[in-house]
C-alpha cells in the first residue's frame, strides 16, 4: 500500500508542477519530449543530457519579460568567496566519480551517488525521485519495492523530501547501512544545495535580471516536469499498480490529496490500513 501511495503523491506533484511550469504549448512539448527521452534512455547521464538540452531550447524559444524594478537584496558575501564555493561544488561533482573509480568502496560510491543526485535537482523536492532511483536501484543497493515503500512513507514525515535519503542509506544492502549509512547519505544529498546557495548569493541580482538565465530555466523547469512524469510511469506505476484494487486505492489517495486537501500523513496512514485490510481479505497483494 505504501508503494500505491507513491503513485498518488507523484501524480499530484506532476499535476501541480505542470500547471505552473508548463503553461503553454512549447513548454508542454519540452515536458513530453523529456519524458519520452528519459524513458528511452533511463540513466542519470541521460537525465542530465535532457536537462542541458532543455536549457538550450529555452534560450532559443523563450523571451521572458523584464522584471519590474525591485529593491536589491543586501548581500554581504563577496563574489570571490561565492566563486570559490561554486568551484568547490563543480569540483566535487566532477572529482567524486573519478575518486570512486580509483578507490572502489561502498562509502565513497554512496557519497558520490547522493551528492550527484542532490546537485542535479531542479524544480522541487519530488524531482529527486528519478535521480535517486537511477542511482540506488540498478546498483542493487536498495530494492525497487523498498525504494517506493520508503518514498510513500516519507510523505508522512515533516520536513524536506531530501530526508528520504536517510531512509535509503539506512536500508542499504551493503555496509555502511543503518544509522551511519543514513547519516552519510543525508549529508551527501544536502551538501550541494548549501554550496550552491552560498556560492550563488553574491550573483543573485545579476542572475535574476538576466533574460538568458530566465529563458534557460524556463526550458529546464519544463524538462524537470517531464522527468517526474517519466518516474511516475517507471518505476512508480509499473511497480505499484498490479491489479484493480491497487488502482482504486491510488485513485482514492489522489482525490484525498488533491481535492479533499487531507494532510499527507493522514492519507499515508489511512491507505496503509486499507491496504492491510485488503491484503488480509486476499483482495490485494
Amino acid at each position: 500500500s505504501l508503494k500505491v501511495i507513491a503513485v498518488a503523491v507523484v501524480a499530484q506533484a506532476v499535476w501541480g508542477m505542470a500547471r505552473t511550469l508548463c503553461a503553454d504549448t512549447p513548454r508542454v512539448s519540452i515536458m513530453v519530449a523529456a519524458s519520452c527521452l528519459v524513458l528511452a534512455w533511463p540513466s542519470a547521464l541521460g537525465q542530465v543530457g535532457v536537462i542541458v538540452a532543455a536549457g538550450v531550447l529555452g534560450l532559443l524559444l523563450f523571451k521572458p519579460e523584464q522584471d519590474a524594478p525591485h529593491e536589491p537584496l543586501p548581500i554581504i558575501a563577496s563574489r570571490r568567496a561565492g566563486s570559490a564555493w561554486l568551484l568547490l561544488f563543480v569540483l566535487l561533482l566532477l572529482v567524486l566519480p573519478i575518486v570512486t573509480q580509483a578507490w572502489p568502496g561502498s562509502t565513497l560510491a554512496m557519497i558520490d551517488a547522493f551528492y550527484r543526485s542532490g546537485a542535479l535537482v531542479f524544480g522541487g523536492g519530488h524531482v529527486v525521485l528519478p535521480l535517486l532511483q537511477a542511482e540506488v536501484v540498478p546498483t542493487g543497493w536498495v530494492s525497487n519495492t523498498s525504494f517506493l515503500a520508503g518514498y510513500g512513507a516519507a510523505q508522512a514525515v515533516p520536513g524536506p523530501l531530501f530526508t528520504f535519503a536517510a531512509f535509503l542509506g539506512a536500508s542499504m544492502n551493503q555496509a555502511p547501512s543503518g544509522w551511519l549509512g543514513g547519516l552519510i547519505c543525508l549529508v551527501a544529498v544536502f551538501v550541494p544545495s548549501f554550496l550552491l546557495v552560498i556560492g550563488a548569493l553574491p550573483f543573485w541580482e545579476q542572475l535574476r535580471r538576466s533574460r538568458h538565465t530566465q529563458a534557460a530555466l524556463t526550458g529546464i523547469n519544463a524538462a524537470v516536469v517531464g522527468l517526474l512524469l517519466a518516474a511516475l510511469y517507471q518505476p512508480v506505476w509499473t511497480s505499484a499498480i498490479r491489479q484493480p484494487a491497487d488502482f482504486g486505492l491510488a485513485l482514492i489517495a489522489l482525490l484525498a490529496l488533491m481535492f479533499w486537501k487531507l494532510p499527507p500523513w493522514l492519507v499515508v496512514m489511512a491507505s496503509a490500513l486499507v491496504g492491510w485490510l485488503l491484503s488480509s481479505l486476499g483482495v490485494a497483494a
